[in-house]
Protein backbone atom coordinates (compact mmCIF):
# COMPACT_ATOMS: atom_id res chain seq x y z
CA UNK A 1 0.00 0.00 0.00
CA UNK A 2 1.35 3.43 0.01
CA UNK A 3 3.89 5.99 1.10
CA UNK A 4 6.01 3.11 2.07
CA UNK A 5 9.71 2.17 1.95
CA UNK A 6 9.64 -1.31 0.86
CA UNK A 7 13.35 -2.05 1.06
CA UNK A 8 14.03 -0.55 4.27
CA UNK A 9 11.87 -2.31 7.62
CA UNK A 10 11.93 -0.26 10.47
CA UNK A 11 12.48 -2.92 13.69
CA UNK A 12 9.04 -4.09 14.79
CA UNK A 13 7.40 -2.24 17.49
CA UNK A 14 8.34 -2.92 21.28
CA UNK A 15 5.72 -5.62 22.95
CA UNK A 16 3.90 -2.58 24.74
CA UNK A 17 2.60 -1.58 21.38
CA UNK A 18 4.15 1.35 22.30
CA UNK A 19 4.49 3.49 18.68
CA UNK A 20 7.85 4.03 17.15
CA UNK A 21 10.10 7.14 16.84
CA UNK A 22 10.04 9.32 14.26
CA UNK A 23 11.40 7.49 11.22
CA UNK A 24 11.22 10.35 8.80
CA UNK A 25 9.08 10.31 5.92
CA UNK A 26 8.51 7.40 4.11
CA UNK A 27 11.16 6.68 1.33
CA UNK A 28 13.81 9.16 2.32
CA UNK A 29 17.05 8.13 0.60
CA UNK A 30 15.21 5.77 -1.72
CA UNK A 31 15.46 6.48 -5.49
CA UNK A 32 13.17 8.33 -6.96
CA UNK A 33 11.31 5.34 -9.07
CA UNK A 34 10.74 3.53 -5.84
CA UNK A 35 8.86 7.11 -4.39
CA UNK A 36 6.62 7.07 -7.79
CA UNK A 37 5.70 3.03 -7.67
CA UNK A 38 5.01 3.50 -4.14
CA UNK A 39 2.72 6.73 -4.69
CA UNK A 40 1.26 4.69 -8.02
CA UNK A 41 0.20 1.44 -5.80
CA UNK A 42 -1.70 3.57 -3.37
CA UNK A 43 -3.40 5.69 -5.96
CA UNK A 44 -4.24 2.26 -8.08
CA UNK A 45 -5.62 0.91 -4.87
CA UNK A 46 -8.01 4.14 -3.99
CA UNK A 47 -9.23 3.76 -7.60
CA UNK A 48 -9.89 0.20 -7.56
CA UNK A 49 -11.49 0.48 -4.19
CA UNK A 50 -13.47 3.06 -5.20
CA UNK A 51 -14.94 1.04 -8.41
CA UNK A 52 -15.84 -1.89 -5.99
CA UNK A 53 -17.60 0.30 -3.56
CA UNK A 54 -19.46 1.44 -6.21
CA UNK A 55 -20.49 -1.50 -7.56
CA UNK A 56 -21.67 -2.93 -4.28
CA UNK A 57 -23.57 0.82 -3.61
CA UNK A 58 -25.45 0.17 -6.66
CA UNK A 59 -26.88 -3.41 -5.14
CA UNK A 60 -28.81 -1.39 -2.81
CA UNK A 61 -31.66 0.16 -3.72
CA UNK A 62 -32.00 4.39 -3.66
CA UNK A 63 -34.67 5.41 -1.44
CA UNK A 64 -36.27 9.05 -0.15
CA UNK A 65 -33.21 9.21 2.26
CA UNK A 66 -30.55 10.01 -0.17
CA UNK A 67 -33.12 11.48 -2.54
CA UNK A 68 -33.54 14.37 -0.24
CA UNK A 69 -29.74 15.14 -0.15
CA UNK A 70 -29.78 15.13 -3.63
CA UNK A 71 -32.01 17.44 -4.40
CA UNK A 72 -31.00 19.95 -1.72
CA UNK A 73 -27.85 19.61 -4.02
CA UNK A 74 -29.45 20.27 -7.11
CA UNK A 75 -31.00 23.76 -5.70
CA UNK A 76 -27.66 24.45 -3.91
CA UNK A 77 -26.36 24.28 -7.76
CA UNK A 78 -28.89 26.39 -8.89
CA UNK A 79 -28.33 29.33 -6.43
CA UNK A 80 -30.42 28.74 -3.30
CA UNK A 81 -26.81 28.16 -1.37
CA UNK A 82 -28.64 29.14 2.26
CA UNK A 83 -31.36 26.72 0.65
CA UNK A 84 -33.83 28.79 1.76
CA UNK A 85 -37.38 27.25 2.62
CA UNK A 86 -35.57 24.12 3.23
CA UNK A 87 -36.67 21.41 6.37
CA UNK A 88 -33.85 19.40 7.40
CA UNK A 89 -33.93 16.47 9.69
CA UNK A 90 -31.81 16.09 12.73
CA UNK A 91 -28.75 16.00 10.76
CA UNK A 92 -27.77 19.26 8.12
CA UNK A 93 -24.93 17.38 6.00
CA UNK A 94 -24.45 21.09 4.72
CA UNK A 95 -20.61 21.70 4.47
CA UNK A 96 -20.21 17.61 3.76
CA UNK A 97 -22.34 15.40 1.99
CA UNK A 98 -24.49 18.16 0.19
CA UNK A 99 -21.64 20.00 -1.78
CA UNK A 100 -19.94 16.57 -2.36
CA UNK A 101 -23.46 15.53 -4.11
CA UNK A 102 -23.47 18.88 -5.35
CA UNK A 103 -19.94 18.10 -7.35
CA UNK A 104 -21.40 14.69 -8.67
CA UNK A 105 -24.18 16.27 -9.87
CA UNK A 106 -22.49 18.50 -11.88
CA UNK A 107 -20.50 15.79 -13.62
CA UNK A 108 -23.38 13.45 -13.54
CA UNK A 109 -26.90 15.72 -14.00
CA UNK A 110 -29.55 14.50 -11.45
CA UNK A 111 -30.29 11.05 -11.06
CA UNK A 112 -30.32 8.43 -9.09
CA UNK A 113 -26.73 7.22 -9.62
CA UNK A 114 -25.85 10.36 -7.85
CA UNK A 115 -26.27 8.51 -4.49
CA UNK A 116 -24.33 5.50 -5.37
CA UNK A 117 -21.46 7.50 -6.53
CA UNK A 118 -21.20 9.60 -3.07
CA UNK A 119 -21.44 6.81 -0.84
CA UNK A 120 -18.73 5.17 -2.59
CA UNK A 121 -16.72 8.36 -2.39
CA UNK A 122 -17.26 8.77 1.00
CA UNK A 123 -16.35 5.07 2.02
CA UNK A 124 -13.32 4.76 -0.51
CA UNK A 125 -12.63 8.22 1.61
CA UNK A 126 -13.21 6.28 5.41
CA UNK A 127 -10.91 3.42 4.33
CA UNK A 128 -7.87 5.40 2.76
CA UNK A 129 -7.89 7.80 6.57
CA UNK A 130 -7.83 4.56 8.70
CA UNK A 131 -5.47 3.25 6.51
CA UNK A 132 -3.10 6.19 6.63
CA UNK A 133 -3.85 6.94 10.67
CA UNK A 134 -2.75 2.90 11.12
CA UNK A 135 0.29 3.42 9.38
CA UNK A 136 1.47 5.94 11.09
CA UNK A 137 4.80 6.91 11.28
CA UNK A 138 5.87 3.47 9.98
CA UNK A 139 7.77 2.40 7.37
CA UNK A 140 8.95 -0.76 5.42
CA UNK A 141 7.01 -4.11 6.16
CA UNK A 142 5.71 -3.05 10.04
CA UNK A 143 3.79 -0.19 7.64
CA UNK A 144 2.26 -2.41 5.21
CA UNK A 145 0.79 -4.31 7.76
CA UNK A 146 -0.30 -1.92 9.50
CA UNK A 147 -1.90 -0.84 6.55
CA UNK A 148 -3.47 -4.24 5.63
CA UNK A 149 -4.92 -4.57 9.35
CA UNK A 150 -6.54 -1.77 8.70
CA UNK A 151 -7.81 -2.02 5.27
CA UNK A 152 -8.61 -5.60 6.02
CA UNK A 153 -11.44 -5.13 8.86
CA UNK A 154 -13.20 -2.54 6.44
CA UNK A 155 -12.55 -3.96 3.18
CA UNK A 156 -16.27 -5.99 2.69
CA UNK A 157 -18.85 -4.72 4.36
CA UNK A 158 -21.79 -6.89 5.33
CA UNK A 159 -24.38 -7.46 2.50
CA UNK A 160 -27.77 -5.28 2.64
CA UNK A 161 -27.90 -4.30 6.05
CA UNK A 162 -24.31 -3.46 6.55
CA UNK A 163 -24.34 -1.88 2.72
CA UNK A 164 -27.17 0.34 3.99
CA UNK A 165 -25.48 1.63 6.76
CA UNK A 166 -21.63 2.30 5.35
CA UNK A 167 -22.61 2.59 1.49
CA UNK A 168 -25.84 4.10 1.16
CA UNK A 169 -27.48 7.56 1.49
CA UNK A 170 -25.27 10.23 3.97
CA UNK A 171 -25.01 8.99 7.27
CA UNK A 172 -22.18 9.53 10.07
CA UNK A 173 -19.50 7.38 8.32
CA UNK A 174 -19.43 10.32 6.36
CA UNK A 175 -18.86 12.56 9.55
CA UNK A 176 -16.01 10.42 10.70
CA UNK A 177 -13.76 11.65 7.40
CA UNK A 178 -13.42 15.10 8.33
CA UNK A 179 -12.83 14.22 11.75
CA UNK A 180 -9.77 11.90 10.79
CA UNK A 181 -8.83 14.30 8.50
CA UNK A 182 -7.97 16.25 11.57
CA UNK A 183 -6.27 13.37 13.19
CA UNK A 184 -4.27 12.73 10.33
CA UNK A 185 -3.02 16.12 9.97
CA UNK A 186 -2.18 16.18 13.80
CA UNK A 187 -0.48 13.17 13.44
CA UNK A 188 1.50 14.32 10.72
CA UNK A 189 2.36 17.95 11.26
CA UNK A 190 5.09 19.74 13.88
CA UNK A 191 3.91 21.41 16.48
CA UNK A 192 3.14 25.02 15.46
CA UNK A 193 0.66 27.73 16.12
CA UNK A 194 -1.52 27.15 12.73
CA UNK A 195 -2.33 23.74 13.50
CA UNK A 196 -5.05 24.39 16.21
CA UNK A 197 -6.72 26.74 14.13
CA UNK A 198 -6.65 24.05 10.97
CA UNK A 199 -7.86 21.48 13.52
CA UNK A 200 -10.75 24.12 14.77
CA UNK A 201 -11.70 24.97 11.35
CA UNK A 202 -12.18 21.61 9.97
CA UNK A 203 -14.16 20.75 13.30
CA UNK A 204 -16.47 23.44 13.14
CA UNK A 205 -17.11 23.02 9.88
CA UNK A 206 -17.89 19.72 9.88
CA UNK A 207 -19.92 20.61 13.04
CA UNK A 208 -22.38 22.86 10.98
CA UNK A 209 -23.02 19.42 8.86
CA UNK A 210 -23.37 16.81 12.01
CA UNK A 211 -23.98 17.66 15.70
CA UNK A 212 -22.14 14.08 16.05
CA UNK A 213 -18.61 15.34 15.31
CA UNK A 214 -18.98 17.41 18.77
CA UNK A 215 -18.89 13.14 20.72
CA UNK A 216 -16.27 11.99 18.34
CA UNK A 217 -14.22 14.72 17.36
CA UNK A 218 -14.95 17.84 19.88
CA UNK A 219 -15.41 16.41 23.28
CA UNK A 220 -11.86 14.06 22.46
CA UNK A 221 -9.83 16.46 22.14
CA UNK A 222 -10.38 18.14 24.50
CA UNK A 223 -10.65 15.28 27.12
CA UNK A 224 -7.55 14.22 25.34
CA UNK A 225 -5.17 17.58 25.57
CA UNK A 226 -7.03 18.62 29.37
CA UNK A 227 -5.42 15.08 30.61
CA UNK A 228 -2.14 15.53 28.91
CA UNK A 229 -1.72 18.80 30.17
CA UNK A 230 -2.81 18.01 33.83
CA UNK A 231 0.06 15.07 33.67
CA UNK A 232 2.61 17.62 32.40
CA UNK A 233 2.11 19.87 34.55
CA UNK A 234 0.80 18.34 38.09
CA UNK A 235 2.03 15.30 37.90
CA UNK A 236 5.81 15.75 35.74
CA UNK A 237 5.73 19.18 37.21
CA UNK A 238 6.47 20.61 33.40
CA UNK A 239 6.03 24.43 33.14
CA UNK A 240 2.33 25.06 32.24
CA UNK A 241 3.34 26.89 29.55
CA UNK A 242 5.28 24.25 27.15
CA UNK A 243 2.07 22.88 27.06
CA UNK A 244 1.16 25.45 24.80
CA UNK A 245 0.26 22.64 21.73
CA UNK A 246 -2.25 20.51 24.01
CA UNK A 247 -4.12 23.90 25.70
CA UNK A 248 -4.67 25.09 21.79
CA UNK A 249 -5.79 22.35 20.56
CA UNK A 250 -8.31 21.58 23.24
CA UNK A 251 -9.11 25.19 23.06
CA UNK A 252 -9.76 24.83 19.28
CA UNK A 253 -11.91 21.80 19.42
CA UNK A 254 -14.04 23.55 21.75
CA UNK A 255 -14.20 26.83 19.69
CA UNK A 256 -14.98 25.17 16.73
CA UNK A 257 -18.17 23.65 18.67
CA UNK A 258 -19.48 26.79 19.52
CA UNK A 259 -18.38 28.62 16.20
CA UNK A 260 -21.00 26.09 14.40
CA UNK A 261 -23.57 26.90 16.65
CA UNK A 262 -23.54 30.14 16.02
CA UNK A 263 -22.57 29.32 12.09
CA UNK A 264 -26.51 27.09 12.17
CA UNK A 265 -28.01 30.42 13.94
CA UNK A 266 -26.54 32.83 11.64
CA UNK A 267 -27.81 30.62 8.62
CA UNK A 268 -31.40 30.12 9.86
CA UNK A 269 -31.41 33.87 10.73
CA UNK A 270 -30.71 34.49 7.55
CA UNK A 271 -33.59 32.72 5.82
CA UNK A 272 -31.64 29.61 5.54
CA UNK A 273 -32.40 25.82 6.23
CA UNK A 274 -34.66 25.20 9.12
CA UNK A 275 -33.05 22.32 11.50
CA UNK A 276 -35.06 20.78 14.34
CA UNK A 277 -32.80 19.76 17.55
CA UNK A 278 -32.17 16.36 17.86
CA UNK A 279 -34.25 14.93 20.55
CA UNK A 280 -33.06 12.05 23.14
CA UNK A 281 -33.75 11.20 26.74
CA UNK A 282 -31.61 8.89 28.69
CA UNK A 283 -31.94 4.82 28.54
CA UNK A 284 -32.69 3.19 32.16
CA UNK A 285 -33.55 -0.32 33.63
CA UNK A 286 -34.54 -2.97 30.69
CA UNK A 287 -34.21 0.07 27.97
CA UNK A 288 -30.38 0.28 29.02
CA UNK A 289 -30.19 -3.63 28.80
CA UNK A 290 -31.96 -3.81 25.61
CA UNK A 291 -29.22 -1.07 23.95
CA UNK A 292 -26.51 -2.95 25.16
CA UNK A 293 -27.55 -6.34 23.08
CA UNK A 294 -28.02 -3.90 20.10
CA UNK A 295 -24.88 -2.25 20.65
CA UNK A 296 -23.39 -5.40 20.62
CA UNK A 297 -25.15 -6.27 17.37
CA UNK A 298 -24.38 -3.40 16.07
CA UNK A 299 -20.35 -3.74 16.43
CA UNK A 300 -20.92 -7.12 14.58
CA UNK A 301 -22.49 -5.44 11.56
CA UNK A 302 -20.32 -2.60 11.56
CA UNK A 303 -17.61 -5.29 10.88
CA UNK A 304 -19.24 -7.23 8.49
CA UNK A 305 -20.09 -10.33 11.22
CA UNK A 306 -23.21 -9.95 11.88
CA UNK A 307 -24.26 -14.42 11.73
CA UNK A 308 -27.01 -13.65 14.29
CA UNK A 309 -30.35 -15.25 12.91
CA UNK A 310 -28.58 -16.23 9.65
CA UNK A 311 -29.27 -19.93 8.28
CA UNK A 312 -26.09 -21.76 8.00
CA UNK A 313 -24.44 -20.95 4.28
CA UNK A 314 -21.20 -20.48 2.16
CA UNK A 315 -22.65 -16.64 2.69
CA UNK A 316 -22.87 -16.90 6.57
CA UNK A 317 -19.43 -18.87 6.39
CA UNK A 318 -17.90 -15.50 4.72
CA UNK A 319 -19.70 -13.33 7.33
CA UNK A 320 -18.36 -15.55 10.49
CA UNK A 321 -14.73 -15.28 9.01
CA UNK A 322 -15.30 -11.19 9.86
CA UNK A 323 -15.35 -12.49 13.47
CA UNK A 324 -11.59 -11.90 12.82
CA UNK A 325 -12.04 -9.11 12.22
CA UNK A 326 -14.03 -7.65 14.92
CA UNK A 327 -11.90 -9.49 17.41
CA UNK A 328 -9.09 -7.52 15.96
CA UNK A 329 -10.62 -4.13 15.99
CA UNK A 330 -11.34 -4.69 19.56
CA UNK A 331 -8.09 -5.58 20.83
CA UNK A 332 -6.49 -2.78 19.48
CA UNK A 333 -9.14 -0.36 20.78
CA UNK A 334 -9.07 -2.47 24.31
CA UNK A 335 -5.36 -2.27 24.09
CA UNK A 336 -5.45 1.59 23.53
CA UNK A 337 -7.80 2.46 26.42
CA UNK A 338 -5.41 0.22 28.79
CA UNK A 339 -2.56 2.34 27.93
CA UNK A 340 -4.78 5.32 27.30
CA UNK A 341 -3.50 7.50 30.89
CA UNK A 342 0.10 5.92 29.89
CA UNK A 343 0.42 7.02 26.20
CA UNK A 344 2.40 9.37 24.07
CA UNK A 345 0.61 8.43 21.03
CA UNK A 346 -2.11 11.65 21.09
CA UNK A 347 -3.81 10.40 17.83
CA UNK A 348 -4.23 6.86 19.46
CA UNK A 349 -5.95 8.82 22.52
CA UNK A 350 -7.88 10.69 20.27
CA UNK A 351 -9.48 7.84 18.43
CA UNK A 352 -10.03 5.25 21.36
CA UNK A 353 -11.95 8.24 23.30
CA UNK A 354 -13.65 8.74 20.48
CA UNK A 355 -14.71 5.21 20.47
CA UNK A 356 -15.86 5.04 23.94
CA UNK A 357 -17.99 8.83 24.16
CA UNK A 358 -19.70 7.33 21.03
CA UNK A 359 -20.21 4.35 22.43
CA UNK A 360 -21.51 5.29 25.83
CA UNK A 361 -23.76 8.04 24.71
CA UNK A 362 -25.04 5.65 22.15
CA UNK A 363 -26.25 2.78 24.76
CA UNK A 364 -27.29 5.37 27.29
CA UNK A 365 -29.64 7.19 24.53
CA UNK A 366 -32.66 6.05 23.54
CA UNK A 367 -31.32 6.09 19.70
CA UNK A 368 -30.48 2.63 20.10
CA UNK A 369 -33.36 1.13 19.46
CA UNK A 370 -33.35 -0.96 17.07
CA UNK A 371 -29.95 -2.75 15.34
CA UNK A 372 -30.83 -0.33 11.77
CA UNK A 373 -29.90 2.56 14.39
CA UNK A 374 -26.23 0.86 14.40
CA UNK A 375 -25.43 4.09 12.36
CA UNK A 376 -25.11 6.42 14.92
CA UNK A 377 -21.98 4.63 16.12
CA UNK A 378 -21.01 4.28 12.52
CA UNK A 379 -17.67 5.72 12.96
CA UNK A 380 -16.45 3.16 15.60
CA UNK A 381 -15.76 1.34 12.81
CA UNK A 382 -12.79 3.06 11.06
CA UNK A 383 -11.42 4.52 14.45
CA UNK A 384 -10.96 0.81 15.39
CA UNK A 385 -9.99 -0.04 12.20
CA UNK A 386 -7.01 2.36 12.55
CA UNK A 387 -6.38 1.54 16.00
CA UNK A 388 -5.88 -2.09 15.49
CA UNK A 389 -3.22 -1.18 12.82
CA UNK A 390 -1.72 1.02 14.99
CA UNK A 391 -1.21 -1.20 17.75
CA UNK A 392 -1.41 -3.96 16.25
CA UNK A 393 1.19 -4.15 13.16
CA UNK A 394 4.30 -4.37 15.25
CA UNK A 395 2.96 -7.14 17.01
CA UNK A 396 2.15 -9.35 14.51
CA UNK A 397 5.61 -8.86 13.00
CA UNK A 398 7.12 -10.02 16.06
CA UNK A 399 4.67 -12.76 16.31
CA UNK A 400 5.60 -13.86 19.93
CA UNK A 401 4.15 -16.95 19.36
CA UNK A 402 4.07 -19.19 16.40
CA UNK A 403 5.63 -16.61 14.34
CA UNK A 404 5.35 -17.85 10.91
CA UNK A 405 1.71 -18.60 11.48
CA UNK A 406 0.50 -15.36 12.28
CA UNK A 407 1.26 -13.47 9.10
CA UNK A 408 0.34 -16.26 6.51
CA UNK A 409 -3.25 -16.33 8.39
CA UNK A 410 -4.09 -13.34 8.48
CA UNK A 411 -3.16 -12.90 4.81
CA UNK A 412 -5.41 -15.81 4.42
CA UNK A 413 -8.60 -14.15 5.90
CA UNK A 414 -7.65 -10.78 3.83
CA UNK A 415 -7.84 -13.28 1.14
CA UNK A 416 -11.56 -14.69 2.49
CA UNK A 417 -12.52 -11.41 2.99
CA UNK A 418 -11.48 -9.89 -1.22
CA UNK A 419 -13.22 -13.50 -1.86
CA UNK A 420 -16.49 -12.57 0.07
CA UNK A 421 -16.33 -8.94 -1.63
CA UNK A 422 -15.97 -10.07 -5.00
CA UNK A 423 -19.52 -12.17 -4.56
CA UNK A 424 -21.37 -9.05 -2.77
CA UNK A 425 -19.90 -7.24 -6.11
CA UNK A 426 -21.45 -9.69 -8.81
CA UNK A 427 -25.33 -9.04 -7.76
CA UNK A 428 -26.81 -7.32 -9.95
CA UNK A 429 -27.53 -3.18 -9.25
CA UNK A 430 -31.20 -3.19 -7.92
CA UNK A 431 -33.45 -0.20 -9.61
CA UNK A 432 -33.96 2.51 -7.30
CA UNK A 433 -37.54 2.58 -4.96
CA UNK A 434 -40.66 3.18 -6.81
CA UNK A 435 -39.17 3.50 -9.81
CA UNK A 436 -42.07 1.71 -11.79
CA UNK A 437 -44.37 4.62 -10.11
CA UNK A 438 -41.69 6.66 -11.50
CA UNK A 439 -42.05 5.78 -14.83
CA UNK A 440 -46.00 5.23 -15.14
CA UNK A 441 -46.40 8.98 -13.75
CA UNK A 442 -44.32 10.25 -16.69
CA UNK A 443 -45.78 8.28 -19.56
CA UNK A 444 -48.88 10.07 -18.48
CA UNK A 445 -47.50 13.15 -18.65
CA UNK A 446 -48.74 13.63 -14.53
CA UNK A 447 -45.79 16.09 -13.24
CA UNK A 448 -46.40 17.50 -9.65
CA UNK A 449 -48.45 15.46 -6.94
CA UNK A 450 -48.92 14.38 -2.92
CA UNK A 451 -47.70 11.22 -1.14
CA UNK A 452 -45.50 10.18 2.07
CA UNK A 453 -42.61 10.14 2.87
CA UNK A 454 -40.27 7.47 0.76
CA UNK A 455 -42.92 8.18 -2.20
CA UNK A 456 -42.11 11.59 -2.56
CA UNK A 457 -38.38 13.02 -3.09
CA UNK A 458 -37.50 9.43 -4.34
CA UNK A 459 -39.91 9.88 -7.52
CA UNK A 460 -38.30 13.65 -8.07
CA UNK A 461 -34.76 12.20 -8.02
CA UNK A 462 -35.61 9.18 -10.31
CA UNK A 463 -37.49 10.87 -12.82
CA UNK A 464 -34.42 13.89 -12.84
CA UNK A 465 -37.15 16.88 -11.32
CA UNK A 466 -39.47 16.04 -14.50
CA UNK A 467 -42.20 14.79 -12.08
CA UNK A 468 -42.43 15.74 -9.06
CA UNK A 469 -44.51 14.56 -5.60
CA UNK A 470 -44.43 16.63 -2.69
CA UNK A 471 -44.50 15.58 0.77
CA UNK A 472 -48.16 15.78 3.04
CA UNK A 473 -48.98 14.41 6.28
CA UNK A 474 -52.63 13.78 7.62
CA UNK A 475 -53.56 15.67 10.95
CA UNK A 476 -56.99 16.44 12.42
CA UNK A 477 -58.32 14.15 9.32
CA UNK A 478 -57.21 16.86 6.76
CA UNK A 479 -53.58 16.61 4.44
CA UNK A 480 -51.12 19.03 5.60
CA UNK A 481 -47.91 19.87 4.32
CA UNK A 482 -45.42 18.64 7.05
CA UNK A 483 -42.40 16.30 7.72
CA UNK A 484 -38.91 16.83 6.93
CA UNK A 485 -36.36 16.95 4.10
CA UNK A 486 -38.76 19.01 2.44
CA UNK A 487 -39.12 22.65 0.59
CA UNK A 488 -41.94 25.15 1.92
CA UNK A 489 -41.68 26.97 -1.36
CA UNK A 490 -42.99 23.76 -3.10
CA UNK A 491 -46.20 24.51 -1.41
CA UNK A 492 -47.23 27.85 -2.75
CA UNK A 493 -50.46 27.55 -4.82
CA UNK A 494 -48.94 30.66 -6.80
CA UNK A 495 -45.69 29.34 -7.77
CA UNK A 496 -46.76 25.24 -8.13
CA UNK A 497 -49.53 23.53 -9.16
CA UNK A 498 -50.15 19.64 -8.27
CA UNK A 499 -53.30 17.37 -9.31
CA UNK A 500 -52.57 13.87 -8.22
CA UNK A 501 -52.34 11.89 -4.57
CA UNK A 502 -50.35 8.19 -4.91
CA UNK A 503 -51.56 5.98 -2.04
CA UNK A 504 -49.05 3.01 -1.31
CA UNK A 505 -49.22 0.36 1.40
CA UNK A 506 -45.28 0.74 1.71
CA UNK A 507 -42.65 -2.48 2.34
CA UNK A 508 -41.21 -3.93 4.86
CA UNK A 509 -39.24 -0.90 6.43
CA UNK A 510 -40.70 1.53 4.81
CA UNK A 511 -44.28 2.79 5.73
CA UNK A 512 -46.61 3.55 2.67
CA UNK A 513 -48.87 6.03 2.60
CA UNK A 514 -52.74 4.81 2.82
CA UNK A 515 -54.27 7.97 4.46
CA UNK A 516 -57.06 7.98 1.72
CA UNK A 517 -59.85 9.32 4.21
CA UNK A 518 -58.03 12.26 4.70
CA UNK A 519 -57.19 13.00 1.06
CA UNK A 520 -60.87 12.98 0.11
CA UNK A 521 -61.67 14.74 2.96
CA UNK A 522 -59.07 17.51 1.55
CA UNK A 523 -59.69 17.26 -1.79
CA UNK A 524 -63.30 15.81 -2.77
CA UNK A 525 -63.65 13.16 -4.96
CA UNK A 526 -61.18 12.64 -7.82
CA UNK A 527 -62.10 13.04 -11.35
CA UNK A 528 -60.18 10.04 -12.14
CA UNK A 529 -58.55 6.68 -10.33
CA UNK A 530 -56.00 4.75 -11.75
CA UNK A 531 -54.40 1.16 -9.72
CA UNK A 532 -50.40 0.20 -10.51
CA UNK A 533 -49.71 -2.87 -9.08
CA UNK A 534 -50.28 -1.71 -5.34
CA UNK A 535 -50.13 1.47 -5.99
CA UNK A 536 -53.20 3.88 -6.08
CA UNK A 537 -53.42 7.34 -7.97
CA UNK A 538 -56.18 9.65 -7.49
CA UNK A 539 -56.44 12.62 -10.47
CA UNK A 540 -58.42 15.85 -9.92
CA UNK A 541 -59.00 18.40 -12.42
CA UNK A 542 -57.67 21.27 -9.76
CA UNK A 543 -54.60 22.63 -8.02
CA UNK A 544 -54.54 20.56 -5.37
CA UNK A 545 -52.18 22.92 -3.53
CA UNK A 546 -54.88 25.67 -3.05
CA UNK A 547 -56.95 23.38 -0.79
CA UNK A 548 -53.88 22.70 1.67
CA UNK A 549 -53.38 24.85 4.97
Amino acid sequence: MGLVNLGKALPAEAEDGQAPGPGGPAGRGAPRWRRWAVAAVWVAGVVAAFACYLLLARTRAVNADGAGQALQAWDMLHGNVLLRGWRFGDVSYYTTEIPQYALVEVLRGLNADVVHVAAAMTYTLAVLLAALLAKGTSTGRQAVVRVLIAVGIMAAPQLSSGVNILLSSPDHIGTSVPVMVVWLIVDRARPRWYIPVIAGAFLGWAAVADTLVVLIGVLPLAGVCAIRVFQAAAVERKPLAAQWYDLALGAAALLAAAAALVVLHVIHAAGGFYMPAPITHLAHGRLLVHNLGIAGQGLLLLGGADFLGLRLTAGTAFTMLHVAGVVLAAWGTCLAAWRFLRDRDRVAQLLVAGVAINLAVYVLSTRAGVVSQTREIAPVLPFSAALAGRLLGGRVLAGRRKPALTVPLLLAVLLGYLLGLAGEISQPPAAAQDQQLTSWLAARHLHTGLSGYWESNIVTLTSGDQVQIRLVNASGGRLVPGGYELNTHWYDPHRNTANFVVLYPGIPGYAGFTQERAVLATFGTPARTYHLGTYTILVWNKNLLTELR
